[in-house]
């Protein structure tokens, strides 16, 4: 910093000096300055898609063994999650392994109507975006048709730019290289780069490879991180 406009203050007998930044630390704040979001979509701006809670309810609606149903569902998860199963492909392994009294069509219209959106955070972060014009880019691990059903069914497709989902990419948390091939496609160093994040393990992998994360809980200790950033909503909350 360089001293500059010093003053002297009849009141309280002191030298007051403005700080104006130098050359050198504006050039570095612009450099670290952020221009890119990246969050999850799962536990951020929707409930989860597919988590174990929405396999028990499915489990007790349609009558299953849980516990059988689990243990097909995780020998399938990552292959099905990176886009090498189709939906229909899953829920033969998983569920229509045997006749059932019900159908597949009817299975899946219950998987699709347990996502949720969380309205507040949603708003937000459209908020943010577009008082900082940022990118946003969705980083997340899920399933094709479900991740389709929820981009189209919430607008997502409203505020983010790109969807680097685990079943596009054919890699999955907690894989680094879905950060890596997220940072490509967003074309932005990883030091003008916030990720938001509800699992911890994955806010670790992103802050080991350089970017700077939230772990997300809730949407008031969200606002106030951004804010840590230097994304403010608003005026009020920038002075």
């Amino acid at each position: 910093m360089i001293a500059r406009g010093c003053a002297y203050d009849a009141t309280h007998k002191y030298l007051r000096l403005t700080m104006i930044p130098s050359t050198e630390e504006k050039t570095m704040n612009k450099a670290t300055a952020v221009t890119c979001l990246f969050l999850d979509i799962g536990g951020v701006i929707l409930t989860n898609g597919w988590d174990r809670h929405a396999r028990k309810r499915a489990a007790a609606n349609f009558e299953l063994d849980l516990a059988e149903m689990e243990e097909r569902h995780h020998i399938t998860f990552e292959v099905y999650e990176r886009g090498k199963l189709t939906i229909e492909e899953y829920l033969g392994l998983v569920v229509f392994y045997k006749e059932r009294p019900f159908t597949l069509s009817q299975f899946r219209e219950f998987m699709f109507a347990q996502s949720k959106p969380y309205p507040e955070m949603i708003t937000l972060l459209c908020q943010v975006k577009a008082r900082h014009r940022l990118k946003i880019v969705a980083v997340s691990n899920e399933a094709r048709e479900l991740n389709a059903y929820r981009i189209r069914e919430f607008k997502l497709g409203g505020f983010v730019d790109a969807f680097v989902s685990s079943c596009f990419v054919r890699v999955r948390k907690p894989d680094a290289d879905i950060f890596r091939l997220a940072l490509d496609i967003a074309q932005v160093p990883k030091e003008q780069v916030v990720y938001i994040e509800n699992t911890q393990m994955f806010v670790q992998i992103a802050e080991s490879l350089g970017i700077r994360s939230i772990a997300h809980t809730d949407y008031q200790s969200t606002l106030t991180q951004l804010a840590s950033f230097g994304l403010h909503l608003n005026e009020e909350i920038s002075t």
